[in-house]
């Protein structure tokens, strides 16, 4: 017999079980359902069913709000409701700090990475922790405006409030469901049918999508049932088909469990075929093309078949662009270990939201850096806590080549460890939103990161002269292309002049809930006529804007798509036809 047909039947298999994995998802809601009707009739214990509201938030990814208040923040999360079920915009609720789409259409918007699964779509979450431990039998999310933004609600095995945590901690998906669009944006109790897990929590994890919604979803309060021992399933919820049974063990196995990731990543004893069929034939390059479009644990799976697909699977040509994002709840610094060797090339890497309650530690991170950052061009660490000073100190000698860096939302790294960043010479972009820098270290960094391009500021509240920074900018970033100061405390019109004359390739300015900036000065109508490539502008909740800007916006700035005027008394009669997002709200 040909030895070609053992390798097909490897492959025939592997692209079998591709196609079952995808056909899974299609019926997985119809499932879900049929699981959820059926744990209904489970025979609970004599244990009472506990009901209780979020204690306390522990992190999340950003808010509309400020850092100085609770207005429009996640803090409001904790505790009974302070609107439901009234409708309508409060500042008493949650808000996260985007909505729409209109973001990844600015000049700032940055390019995706490619493998990303299709059932990750989240883009913001936040935590929350309750005083008991349960087994979970329902959330409840309270809704007051613009539902439909959860798309995935996890649980944390750690407790929060523990003395002792465990040597590992254990996410599970309780719920997930792509974005959906809910007509009309009336308050809702939004409780999904959840799946039951083996361990009690009292860490609640809510990522949301906004992406569908046409103003900012706000959230009220989150409600969590459960019970102190684990529940008994019936005799009836034992005729569930074996086969969904299969494939809940299939998705606890390449769910958030990091062994098993890490068992993918490492290598295992393969059986090497006298030839490997048609493969042979084929041109390294479109083989490694062919793998180009599977996901990072497919591409580790297929990688475990054979020798040959196992070299393509492991060369660092398919690990140039790498986002670990969506696999957060599984990375720890045995993940980063088995990747060093194939990410020696990685010129894009996404670590945003690994790496917290110890899953990466600051050597690990280290370590890997040392290995795999001299290629490095982008690098996303969005919210990771485990950042020190050492390990901004590290991408700085390690990543020679850095052209882009985000910290958002990254605020235990202390305000002395962001004098590194003025070392990397090379910045076009960098991310600051929710971070402690403060004012020295920034004025280092404008002065030695002159190629700045994109620079976010948003919320930065540690910065006491913005007028400084501003007239900063203006003298050494000349290539400035979007500035982020949104809810800056203290920017004035002369920091508003001297950004306008020395940035006039500015096209994305955020000046929302800037209070210190008043139209009786001029400023906006001078930064209409200095800046006249603006496409996106945001002034937002001034309420000194007045007619007279607005025209002048309209005359001067003829590029411009995006206003953004919430809360602004104006006469919309100025605006030009060809805008194509402007914010009225209010």
């Amino acid at each position: 017999m040909s030895p070609v047909f053992p390798m097909l039947t490897v492959l025939s298999m592997f692209y079998y079980m591709c196609l079952r994995r995808r056909a899974r998802t299609a019926t997985r809601g119809e499932m879900n359902s049929r699981r959820a009707i059926e744990s209904n009739t489970r025979a609970l214990p004599i244990n009472v069913e506990i009901v209780q509201y979020a204690k306390e938030v522990l992190d999340f990814s950003s808010h509309y709000g400020s850092e100085n208040s609770m207005s429009y923040t996640m803090w409001n999360l904790a505790g009974i409701p302070n609107v439901y079920p009234s409708s309508g915009d409060f500042t008493q609720t949650a808000v996260f700090r985007t909505y729409g789409t209109w973001w990844d259409r600015c000049p700032s918007a940055r390019l995706p990475f490619q493998r990303t699964p299709p059932t990750f779509c989240s883009q913001d979450y936040v935590e929350l922790a309750f005083e008991e431990p349960v087994y979970p039998t329902a959330v409840h999310i309270l809704e007051t405006y613009h539902p439909g933004a959860v798309v995935r609600i996890l649980a944390c095995s750690a407790n929060p409030y523990s003395q002792n945590p465990p040597a590992e901690v254990r996410w599970e998906i309780l719920w997930s469901e792509a974005p959906t669009k809910v007509n009309g944006p009336q308050a809702r109790q939004f409780t999904p049918c959840i799946k039951q897990i083996n361990f009690p929590t009292n860490l609640i994890r809510l990522e949301v999508n906004s992406s569908l919604l046409d103003y900012y979803t706000e959230l009220d309060a989150v409600v969590l049932h459960g019970v102190k021992e684990r529940p008994v399933l019936s005799l009836k919820a034992s005729m569930i088909d074996m086969n969904d049974i299969d494939e809940d063990e299939d998705e606890e196995k390449y769910g958030c469990g990091m062994d098993t990731l890490n068992k993918q990543f490492s290598v295992v004893t393969l059986r090497e075929w006298p030839t490997n069929g048609y493969f042979d034939k084929l041109p390294y390059e479109l083989i490694q093309l062919i793998l180009s479009h599977l996901t990072v644990p497919d591409l580790c799976r297929l990688a475990q078949t054979c020798k040959l697909l196992y070299q393509h699977c492991c060369d660092p040509l398919q690990y140039i662009h790498l986002s670990l994002q969506p696999y957060w709840a599984r990375i720890n610094d045995t993940s980063l270990e088995y990747l060093q060797s194939r990410c020696t090339l990685i010129q894009w890497l996404n670590l945003s939201w690994t790496g917290n309650r110890g899953a990466i530690s600051v050597s690990g991170f280290s370590r890997f850096l040392k290995v795999c950052g001299s290629e490095l061009v982008r690098l996303e660490l969005s919210c990771g806590h485990f950042l020190n000073e050492t390990c901004l100190e590290v991408i700085t000698e390690m990543c020679p080549n850095l052209q882009e860096l985000n910290l958002s939302s990254c605020d235990k790294i202390p305000p002395q460890a962001f004098n590194h960043i003025a070392k990397v010479g090379s910045l076009k972009r960098l991310i600051l939103y929710r971070t402690k820098v403060e004012q020295t270290a920034l004025l280092s960094i404008l002065n030695f990161c002159s190629e700045l391009q994109h620079l976010s500021l948003g919320s930065c509240v540690m910065i006491e002269d913005y007028d400084l920074i501003a007239s900063m900018m203006g003298a050494k970033c000349k290539k400035l292309r979007s500035l982020d100061l949104w809810r800056c405390k203290n920017i004035t019109e002369n920091g508003i002049a001297e950004l306008a004359s020395g940035c006039q390739l500015l096209e994305e300015l955020d000046l929302g809930w800037c209070p210190t900036l008043q139209s009786s000065t001029g400023c906006f109508t001078n930064l209409a006529r200095k800046l006249p490539n603006l496409q996106k502008l945001f002034l937002t909740a001034n309420r000194s804007v007045c007619d007279t800007d607005i025209e002048e916006l309209a005359a001067s700035c003829t590029r411009l798509r995006q206003l953004d005027i919430l809360d602004t008394p104006r006469n919309t009669e100025f605006l030009c036809p060809f805008y194509q997002e402007v914010n009225l709200t209010h």
